[in-house]
């Protein structure tokens, strides 16, 4: 699941115009990407920690208006945290339960199931005792439009 996390990540990034960074060792935060604008105010460069989360036990596009991952406690106060000097977001993926849907392909494209959404959780409180299960809303779906608007705020001082 995490090479198809990586791969859908990668393929919104470079529709966006992204470069991308992996932190090694893993420090909490799987990826960092940087985007490049002269219509960035605070710095013509601006980045945005991502952490990737995925999940088969909901179905494409939920009835319920949200995806739930499990984040430990740790994770999510990392997450959380405010002020920060490099923004945080959750992205969380729907895959297929069974590998073999994970991707499609023919001569007009190449498709990765399901779909990623995203989510601030900056200032969220853990509820459980190791873990939170963290809702993100399926209205924010995580694409290069997305990844565009979430950059462009970030350029301007604001918050994903």
């Amino acid at each position: 699941m995490e090479m198809l996390q990586d791969s859908y990540l990668r393929a919104v990034a470079a529709a966006s115009g992204c470069t991308m960074a992996k932190p090694e060792p893993d420090d909490g935060i799987d990826w960092q990407l940087t985007h490049s604008s002269t219509s960035h105010v605070v710095d013509c460069q601006i980045d945005l920690k991502i952490q990737l989360k995925s999940t088969f036990t909901s179905a494409p596009n939920p009835p319920n208006g949200f995806v739930s991952v499990n984040l430990s406690n740790d994770r999510l106060k990392m997450l959380a945290r405010t002020p920060v000097t490099v923004h945080r977001i959750l992205v969380a993926m729907i895959v297929p339960k069974d590998f073999a849907g994970w991707v499609e392909a023919s001569h007009d494209y190449l498709s990765l199931r399901h779909c990623a959404y995203w989510r601030s959780v900056t200032g969220e409180a853990p509820s459980g005792k190791e873990s939170t299960a963290i809702r993100v809303p399926t209205g924010q779906i995580f694409d290069d439009v997305a990844l565009c608007q979430i950059m462009e705020r970030i350029g301007q001082g604001g918050a994903p």
